[in-house]
Parts: structure tokens; C-alpha cells; sequence
């Protein structure tokens, strides 16, 4: 497995559609991932470290797991099949492993959230992984103006969930 961090939430312009873009953490390939708009709004509500009032699905798995007396010990990506990516939440309870089936965007959602790593499948990174120019890490640097902030990211993020309308996901 390849460990891996989210490097931005981005919107493809082609598909107007959410991208999660995870590169591996000692290397500089990058899995892209397309996702849902509720799941891109939950990973940047992660991101952000937004709480609200009451659990959101992601917060209420996360307390779920805790109440049964376990934790979140990886957020697995798998693999990909007919052009859909799988993941598995790898839970430990006591000392037993128990694997939970998960779409990337809901195990990456609730990784951000417990503060668990990210893994990807070995033979899954090298077929669909891509080299990418990010640049998002420079942000102490002054003079890069160019490079996009988080803020950015989920500002793109916000106009891109204000301007969905409910038939575009019927195409």
C-alpha cells in the first residue's frame, strides 16, 4: 500500500464534476478520483474543521465506531472496476481487523475527520496514478502567488455546489 494525502478537491471544468486529487506522500504520483458533490462539500466541511450542531454522516460514522469500542486504523483504496473506484475502512476493535466496504469519498471523509492515513493499492496506483505539477505545499512562500490556497480550493468548491441543479446528475 502506498500512503497518500489529499492534495486538493478540485472541479474538473469538462464534467463540472468534483475531483479528488491524492498524492502519494513519498513520491510524486497522483491518483485522481471522481466523487459526488455531497461527498466534495463533506471533505471540504473536513478540511475547513467545520462542526456543526448536529453529526453529519460522516461525524456520526466516526462516533459510531468509537460507541462499538473501535477505531479507524486505514481508509483503503482498493481498486478500480468498470471504471469505479472501491475502498475498504480497515476498523480495529480489541485486537480483530474487521474490512467495511466504503466509496474513496466517504473512507477519505472520514479519515479526515479521526485523523487516519490514507492507502492506496499498490498495483492500483501504478496503472491510474499520474505526475503532477501541484505546487500546493509552497504556501509559505510569498512571491508564489499563483499557487492555489486551501481557501481557494474551497471557494471553488462553495461555487461550484451553488450553481449544481439536481437534473445535472441525471446525464
Amino acid at each position: 500500500m502506498v500512503e497518500v494525502v489529499l492534495r486538493a478537491v478540485r472541479v474538473d471544468v469538462g464534467s463540472s464534476t468534483p475531483l479528488l486529487l491524492l498524492e502519494e506522500v513519498a513520491g510524486t504520483r497522483v491518483l485522481p478520483i471522481f466523487i459526488g458533490a455531497p461527498e466534495a462539500a463533506a471533505i471540504a466541511y473536513a478540511l475547513q474543521g467545520v462542526k456543526s450542531p448536529r453529526p453529519m454522516s460522516h461525524d456520526l460514522l466516526g462516533n459510531v465506531i468509537v460507541a462499538l469500542g473501535a477505531q479507524l486504523f486505514a481508509a483503503e483504496i482498493t481498486e478500480l472496476r468498470d471504471n469505479t473506484f472501491y475502498a475498504n475502512l480497515r476498523l480495529l476493535r480489541d485486537r480483530d481487523e474487521i474490512n467495511v466496504s466504503a466509496r474513496p469519498s466517504d473512507a477519505v471523509a472520514l479519515a479526515l475527520r479521526v485523523g487516519a492515513p490514507i492507502l492506496v493499492n499498490d498495483d492500483l496506483m501504478a496503472a491510474e496514478g499520474r505526475v503532477m505539477e501541484l505546487d500546493l505545499d509552497d504556501e509559505d512562500e510569498e512571491d508564489d502567488t499563483d499557487a492555489p490556497t486551501e481557501a481557494d480550493l474551497v471557494a471553488e468548491l462553495r461555487e461550484f455546489l451553488d450553481t449544481i441543479r439536481p437534473e445535472d446528475f441525471g446525464q
